[in-house]
């Protein structure tokens, strides 16, 4: 079984990367790990994103 899952992450609905996460964790952290990746800086160009939104164990989308 696996313990961990590779969560694609979309920046205004196209998905720019995956990222592999544990799957115990919860929402929070899921997008406190998705901000905090380097991939992501290039895809907010510094702006702070609008919206987050965390599907468990599915996707992860970021509306900036």
């Amino acid at each position: 079984m696996e313990n961990s899952f590779s969560y694609p992450v979309s920046f205004n609905g196209k998905v720019r990367f995956n990222v592999e996460l544990p799957l115990g964790i919860d929402s929070k952290e899921v997008e406190a790990a998705v901000l905090s990746n380097e991939q992501s800086a290039k895809w907010l160009e510094g702006k702070q994103p609008k919206k987050v939104i965390v599907v468990p164990g599915r996707i992860v989308n970021v509306v900036v």
